[in-house]
């Protein structure tokens, strides 16, 4: 059992769903509009990197788990229990969510905008979640930007946002869609957030396995 990592990832993902679709919920309200939750999402998952990843590598996203379990780097009874994490912790965020802020602006709910088409959703997803995952590896699983490492993860998804926050809302992450449509029990287009992220992590994972790692 990892009960301990697991826990990380569960405290982690609420952070990251929290703050994030929080800010999303917001942002019509207080007019901060995509980059106040580009940069609220951004700066969360930097923080989240510098306090849990020593712990369990702060992956906070079922995406960037199944990409490091797809290349061998975490086992998949592991990467079954930080799922649960991820999951429990995202629905945590956003049933709190739900409670505090009632139903304003979805609470954060990531939808495709009616100028995409679902297979257009589903290619945004799947090339943002490879920046974010090639980051990632890159950075935490190479260990190649130092001490630097959380501040370029938490850009990589502050510039995913600024690109693909109006278009798929872009999650990249299947527990961040996932809090607040369970809160809202409104899965219309979940599947989107499933298929893109996972496809997207897993390419970008055996890339940066294969060709940049290994043959280094």
């Amino acid at each position: 059992m990892h009960f301990r990592d697991s826990l990380a990832e569960l405290i982690g993902t609420f952070t990251l769903v929290f703050i994030g679709a929080g800010a999303g919920a917001l942002a019509g309200a207080n007019g901060g509009g995509i980059v106040a939750v580009a940069l609220a999402h951004g700066v969360a998952l930097m923080v989240i990197v510098y306090a849990w990843g020593p712990i369990s590598g702060a992956h906070v996203n079922p995406a960037v788990t199944f990409g490091l379990a797809v290349t061998g780097r975490i086992s998949w009874s592991k990467a079954l229990q930080y799922w649960i994490g991820q999951l429990v912790g995202a629905a945590l965020a956003g049933f709190l969510l739900r409670f505090l802020l009632g139903t304003t602006g979805n609470l954060g709910m990531t939808l495709p905008s009616t100028s995409v088409t679902a297979l257009q959703a589903v290619v945004i997803e799947a090339v943002l979640t490879f920046f974010l995952v090639i980051a990632v590896y890159g950075s935490a699983v190479a260990g190649r930007n130092g001490n630097a490492a959380g501040l370029a993860i938490g850009l990589v998804l502050t510039m995913d946002i600024l690109m693909g926050g109006t278009l798929t809302g872009a999650s990249m992450n299947p527990a961040r869609s996932f809090g607040p449509a369970l809160a809202l029990m409104s899965f219309n287009g979940f599947w989107i957030y499933i298929v893109g992220p996972l496809a997207g992590g897993a390419i970008a994972a055996l890339i940066y396995e294969r060709l940049f790692v290994k043959a280094s």
